[in-house]
C-alpha cells in the first residue's frame, strides 16, 4: 500500500501554570481560534477548542507521523508565544508542564465534541481537578496523587 491512513484522536488538556485564572474573556475565543490555526499549520486538526479561564479542551486529530507529546508542545508553545506577544498585560500567562490527552474513538466524537463546547456551563457544577481525575480514572490511567498538580 503506498499511502499510510490513521485516525488518531485525542481529547487533550491543558492547564495553566499553577491552575493560574489567566484565561480571560478578553481574548479566550481569539486564544481558541489560534490554537486551531496553529494545528491547521502542522498538519493536526482541532475539531473543537475550548476551556474556562485556568484551563483548555482540544479534541485533536494527529497525523500518523506525529508523536502526541510534539502536537501537544506546538500547540502549547505557540499559544503561549502568541498571548505574550498580543497581550503582554498577560505576562504571567503559561501552560502547565504536562497536559492529559485520551484516546477518543469515532463513534465518541459527537459526545466528546460537544462535551468540550459546554465547559462553561459544566464547569458551574464541578472543578477542573475534579473533572482531570475523573478523566483519569475513566480512562483507567495510574497516577499518584501527590504528583498530578506540579
Amino acid at each position: 500500500m503506498p499511502h499510510s491512513y490513521s485516525s488518531s484522536l485525542f481529547h487533550v488538556v491543558f492547564s495553566t501554570r499553577e491552575r493560574r485564572k489567566t484565561i480571560h474573556e478578553g481574548f479566550r475565543e481569539k486564544l481558541w481560534a489560534y490554537v486551531g490555526g496553529i494545528a491547521r499549520k502542522n498538519g493536526m486538526k482541532a475539531i473543537a477548542v475550548a476551556g474556562t479561564n485556568d484551563h483548555l479542551h482540544v479534541l485533536l486529530s494527529v497525523p500518523a507521523a506525529m508523536s502526541l507529546a510534539k502536537a501537544a508542545q506546538l500547540i502549547k508553545g505557540g499559544s503561549s508565544k502568541w498571548v505574550h506577544d498580543h497581550y503582554p498585560q498577560h505576562r504571567l500567562f503559561a501552560w502547565q508542564e504536562g497536559y492529559g490527552a485520551f484516546s477518543v474513538g469515532i463513534s465518541q466524537m459527537e459526545e466528546t465534541i460537544a462535551y468540550i463546547l459546554n465547559q462553561e456551563k459544566h464547569h458551574k457544577r464541578r472543578t477542573f481537578q475534579d473533572e482531570f481525575l475523573a478523566f483519569l480514572e475513566k480512562h483507567r490511567i495510574e497516577y499518584d496523587p501527590r504528583y498530578v498538580w506540579g
